[in-house]
């Protein structure tokens, strides 16, 4: 494998480790992530893992639901944490070691983050999974990985999603929807394309971090992400 990448961020989502259920964890998913994690690990390339926590509780909804913000958004973080103790734990049972940080000290469950911290832990060869998103209310794990590629100096943030990019439309919505092999973030903003939220477009934008949009349920697709294959996603620079 030739690696276009040394270190990237790898963005997850919540309800992807969901599976069909739609809620909790579905293991033959989490395996099949972290295998490929692994895969690419073993290449040499550093890998640090932000993922959501919509399998378990998301704050905004939580929020219509009865829950103040404040309190929903913090059930989220909360949410983020569970998934990457999982993550850790799947990692370090195939024989890849990884380390998860947490936005607030929750000590033992992870140890406080730090961009130098997860930093020496990606040089050590570790998977560095950041959990609690930014530690704040009204932030989106979107704009938590944004934050955390550029504190960490990624080269990358690969977007692992359910479908293989950004389209003119939502793909599974409208079949005449047609993928884009690469956009400027300016025509995201013209063309009024959800990447990601806003404020986390707009750090990515600021900070020329690359994204790449890829389907990571397919196996292999990470890899081919991190060796630069533009047919395997969407390239937002």
């Amino acid at each position: 494998m030739q690696s276009k990448y040394h270190r990237i961020l790898l963005k997850l989502s919540g309800e992807s480790l969901a599976g069909p259920a739609g809620t909790g964890i579905d293991t033959s998913v989490l395996q099949s992530y972290v295998h490929q994690i692994k895969s690419v690990v073993d290449s040499g390339v550093q890998v640090a893992i932000v993922i959501g926590g919509g399998n378990i509780f998301r704050g905004l909804s939580g929020a219509i639901r009865g829950f103040d913000r404040v309190t929903g958004d913090q059930m989220g973080m909360l949410a983020t944490v569970i998934n990457s103790l999982a993550l850790r734990s799947a990692l370090e049972s195939i024989g890849c070691p990884a380390r998860v940080f947490t936005a607030t000290n929750m000590y033992p469950v992870g140890a406080y983050y730090s961009s130098r911290a997860a930093v020496e832990a990606l040089n050590r060869g570790k998977v560095a999974i950041l959990a609690g998103g930014t530690g704040n209310p009204f932030f989106t794990t979107d704009t938590g990985a944004a934050l955390r590629a550029v504190e960490i100096a990624a080269d990358v943030m690969l977007k692992g999603t359910r479908v293989d990019g950004v389209y003119t439309a939502d793909p599974e919505k409208d079949p005449t929807a047609t993928r884009f092999d690469r956009i400027t973030y300016d025509e995201v903003y013209t063309r009024g394309l959800r990447v990601m939220d806003l404020t986390a477009t707009a750090m990515c934008k600021e900070n020329r971090m690359p994204i790449i949009v890829f389907n990571m349920d397919v196996p292999g697709n990470l890899a081919l992400a991190v060796e630069g294959d533009t047919a395997v996603g969407t390239l937002v620079y």
